[in-house]
């Protein structure tokens, strides 16, 4: 992928919710959740503070992350939907 998302910025794969309940049931696709789980699929630099000094990112190429049901803007690159958001809108690292 040649995108780079810029400063404190992060793309995110939206990883696909289930479409079926524990019993079986098939939930239409306007009837789910937006996914809150993603993959970290590139970074920006870093934020950078008022006197010119980095802010070095904490999630990285790879983390699976937990965000906000409704953060970030979706966009397409190369036919393939993706989530752009500021780092602070991701809650959490999950475990791998």
């Amino acid at each position: 992928m040649k995108f780079k998302p810029l400063h404190d910025r992060v793309l995110i794969e939206v990883l696909d919710s289930s479409e079926k309940t524990a019993g079986g049931i098939i939930i239409p696709d306007t009837a789910q959740e937006k996914p809150q789980e993603g993959k970290v699929v590139a970074v920006g630099g870093g934020a950078k503070t008022e006197d010119g000094k980095l802010i070095p990112m904490d999630v990285k190429v790879g983390d699976k992350v937990l965000f906000g049901k409704w953060s970030g803007t979706e966009v397409k690159i190369n036919g393939k939907e993706y989530s752009i958001m500021k780092e602070s809108d991701i809650m959490g690292i999950s475990g791998k």
